[in-house]
């Protein structure tokens, strides 16, 4: 299966969230403890970041959607 370069482009996005999770790009959500958004082109990758669990730092993707549509 070929991934599109959206795709591509998003999954390299949430790949680099594993290595550092608070990137510069980041923005912290309003009303939500440990939760951020980056953008990929016209997507946004919203995350949730659980520094209470005893491995280094999880990533937990909430959702990845256009940005009209993201936040609904």
């Amino acid at each position: 299966m070929r991934l599109s370069s959206d795709q591509q482009r998003i999954r390299a996005a949430i790949d680099l969230l594993a290595e550092n999770p608070r990137p510069p790009s980041c923005v912290a959500l309003q009303g939500e403890v440990g939760v951020y958004r980056v953008c990929v082109g016209d997507y946004r990758i919203v995350y949730e970041v659980l520094d209470q669990v005893l491995v280094v730092q999880v990533v937990q993707v909430v959702r990845v959607g256009h940005r009209r549509e993201v936040y609904r």
